[in-house]
């Protein structure tokens, strides 16, 4: 598949945050982190919108995260408005999907999938809005549509169905790559749901398909996520060699949760950049807080992004290994420390 990709020498990493609402305190920990990994080798950092969602995408959201990131400053070197690699919304992104679904394709790697969420949750045995075991993975999929014939597809088109596109995954492979935070890893594909879709039922862009052409076309080198998406890994990887694409370096990094051990996430307004902002928080109030839970700091004094890269520097790169490994208690109130 030729990406256009322009090479670049040093670590290319990369913000792409889902346009869907306001950030919060637990995006900035993935983004400080992704930034740092980056400007502390000297690397590069690509701002792209992943706004594939038709219905949950909005315009003001893109706007608000990109204040938010100035605001901290975690600057960006590429995106979203111009750049070698443009575009850098996912909604403007069809054709490149395309032209990579057409290759699989080509390879008879697709095959239509006639079955809706609701009869794949049943088939799973869980009640709607369940969790199925795969986190952010997706639903395990029984393979129930992998060896229609070309009638009885004919016959569910015909009842009005329209298929989601999916990957015919090898059966019995595992992938195995080496995670910055993680360690060795070796993960069946089987474990990761089996074969996954590349196009819903509606037409929209699978996030697997469309994040793994962008970093391909974009010359992203290093991933810094968290590890609720560890199981998309396999899946992107596969697509990575069917592609002809170098992967990224991976790095799932610890969550953030509340004090009840759920994971920071929208819902979290008290704790979105936006409120804390208004309520009179300074950002490297947030930035210190934030090198404090990750090891690089004893206290969480305030400091700037850039002031933290350069300590970083000084003490010989970015420690990995210094990480957690698990997800991250916060403080039952954030906010003294934040406000403060």
């Amino acid at each position: 598949m030729n990406t256009g990709t322009v090479s670049h020498s040093g670590v290319v990493g990369r913000f792409a945050p889902s346009p869907t609402g306001l950030l919060h305190l637990g995006n900035a920990w993935s983004f400080l982190l992704a930034w740092l990994a980056a400007k502390t080798e000297e690397g590069r950092i690509i701002l792209r919108h992943e706004d594939i969602d038709p219905v949950r995408s909005r315009k003001n959201w893109m706007d608000a995260i990109e204040r938010d990131l100035q605001w901290l400053g975690l600057d960006w070197d590429e995106g979203p408005d111009d750049g070698p690699h443009a575009p850098y919304r996912q909604s403007l992104c069809s054709p490149l999907y395309e032209k990579a679904l057409d290759l699989l394709k080509a390879r008879h790697l697709v095959y239509p999938c006639y079955c809706t969420r609701r009869e794949l949750r049943l088939l799973a045995g869980a009640p709607h809005g369940a969790a199925d075991g795969l986190g952010d993975a997706g639903a395990a999929y029984p393979g129930t549509c992998r060896h229609l014939s070309t009638q009885e597809r004919a016959r569910k088109e015909a009842e009005g169905r329209r298929p989601s596109l999916r990957l015919l995954c090898p059966d019995d492979t595992e992938e195995t790559f080496d995670d910055l935070v993680l360690g060795r890893q070796r993960i069946p594909l089987k474990n990761c749901g089996g074969d996954f879709a590349l196009r819903r039922s509606d037409g929209v862009w699978a996030y697997q398909l469309a994040v793994v052409v962008d970093d391909m076309r974009m010359g992203v080198t290093q991933v810094v996520r968290g590890e609720d998406i560890l199981l998309s890994t396999p899946r992107q990887l596969l697509l990575y060699r069917l592609l002809g694409g170098m992967p990224p370096v991976f790095a799932h990094i610890p969550l953030l949760h509340d004090k009840d051990g759920e994971r920071l996430a929208k819902r979290h307004q008290s704790l979105s950049l936006a409120a804390l902002r208004e309520r009179g928080c300074r950002p490297e109030n947030i930035i210190g807080f934030l090198a404090h839970l990750a090891g690089f700091q004893e206290n969480p004094s305030p400091l700037s992004p850039a002031a933290l890269a350069e300590r970083i520097r000084r003490e010989g790169g970015f420690p990995w290994h210094a990480l957690p490994k698990t997800h991250i208690l916060i403080p039952d109130n954030p906010e003294h420390i934040l406000l403060s």
